[in-house]
């Protein structure tokens, strides 16, 4: 690979994958194009001028970029209104602040996508107490688990939206630490008209992060009331140094406001503190940068499938996040994989990850993260819990060509270290 030491006969793998996901690419890049035009309409639609990136700060009164910043965002999404500030602190913090934002005391959510991912068990309370959490405050949860093949189960979720009143049904879209499928937004469409059908007054919630502009619609277009997820990953386009959004309904995104802030002060607040241009920036670069990542990802299943792994969801299937997941067998050739795709990071590349303990994860957790922005996974980067199947979850990509090197090099340590029969 010229700057690279590869083994020869990776590259023999590496043209082999690449020859047989052509059209793939081609239509990733229709998806882009088409997105990326939606992103600029927004901007031109909305007037965005250099005076929009000015930075206000104290109580941020009358930001004309940050007002204006989120209704370019909710047009890009099918949105009546949105949050997307850098003050949010990551993804959880902003499904929190969506949940709480719109649930009161003696309320049900109804999870239609089984357990959620790790990070939310703390906001929902149902493991054990934890002061603080939505079950602290007298919210319930339930859930509807998925069928034996991961997908959502929808005559259980018809039986119990039927059988109580749920103020919320509540979507993940993408898998989290399982190996389930991710969720395509027709797919959520049908399970939303299928929740309004038997309950209008129920509310449809997504955990929308990894799927933003991976499709040409998103949820809000399919009958969703909300969605929310992190700027450091799609949304971002690996500009955005932090935050997070909420968007949908109007009369809900204020209630969701109000949480963010204070009762009745809500959006009106809020310095953007210099952040507005990269905000700006990050959004416009967005598709052309999922596009990067899902690239990355076809070319990950592709690559690994040639050399006899189970990857999932396969290179040949319709995508719907960025996520691809890799079975290495084993923890050592998991930990392999992690080291050799930070190996092949721009930031910290000297860098050898190591399994640890964190929080909010119920068993030590490996991560690899060479990125520019700290924790960001719209850039190419990959972690897994050290559990059965031993799967290594891969995201990402800045752009495709240096995330190639990144699994390339991921296969590399695997080879060295015996993981790899050739």
């Amino acid at each position: 690979m010229g700057f690279f030491k590869i083994d020869e006969r990776l590259e023999t793998a590496s043209k082999k994958a690449l020859s047989k996901i052509t059209e793939d690419f081609a239509r990733i890049d229709s998806i882009t194009e088409y997105n990326q035009q939606k992103v600029l309409a927004a901007f031109v639609k909305n007037g965005v001028a250099e005076s929009h990136f000015a930075a206000s700060t104290g109580y941020g009164y009358n930001d004309r970029g940050r007002d204006t910043l989120e209704q370019v965002f909710a047009d890009c999404m099918g949105a009546e209104s949105s949050i997307f500030r850098h003050s949010f602190a990551s993804g959880t913090h902003t499904l929190n602040v969506m949940l709480f934002g719109v649930l009161r005391p003696g309320d049900t959510m109804l999870c239609l996508t089984g357990r959620p991912y790790d990070t939310l068990i703390g906001v929902l309370g149902i493991d054990q107490h934890v002061d603080g959490s939505l079950k602290d405050f007298g919210i319930n949860y339930e859930q509807v688990d998925l069928r034996s093949d991961g997908t959502p189960d929808m005559d259980k979720i018809e039986q119990k939206i039927k059988s109580k009143k749920y103020a919320v049904a509540y979507i993940q879209r993408s898998r989290g630490y399982s190996l389930r499928p991710s969720l395509s937004v027709d797919k959520i469409g049908e399970m939303a008209r299928l929740v309004k059908k038997l309950s209008p007054e129920t509310l449809v919630l997504v955990d929308n992060c990894y799927g933003e502009f991976v499709e040409r619609r998103e949820p809000l277009e399919v009958g969703a009331d909300l969605i929310a997820g992190s700027l450091i990953k799609n949304p971002g386009g690996g500009i955005a140094p932090t935050g997070g959004y909420i968007a949908g309904r109007a009369d809900l995104v204020e209630k969701c406001g109000y949480r963010l802030t204070a009762p009745g002060v809500g959006l009106e607040v809020g310095a953007s503190l210099g952040h507005t241009r990269e905000l700006f920036m990050g959004l416009f670069n967005a598709p052309h940068v999922v596009g990067e990542a899902v690239k990355t990802a076809v070319f990950t299943a592709a690559l690994f499938e040639t050399l006899g792994f189970p990857v999932t969801p396969s290179s040949e299937e319709p995508r719907a996040d960025i996520i691809q997941t890799v079975k290495c067998g084993n923890p050592n050739a998991l930990i392999a994989f992690c080291r050799g795709l930070q190996s092949g990071s721009p930031v910290d590349s000297f860098a050898a990850p190591e399994p640890s303990d964190m929080p909010g994860y119920d068993s030590q957790v490996i991560m690899a993260a060479g990125a520019f922005t700290l924790g960001a996974s719209i850039e190419l980067s990959a972690d897994a819990p050290l559990r059965e199947p031993f799967a290594v979850w891969m995201q990402g990509g800045l752009n495709f060509h240096s995330a190639k090197v990144g699994i390339m090099l991921a296969a590399q340590k695997m080879l060295e270290e015996g993981h790899i029969a050739l």
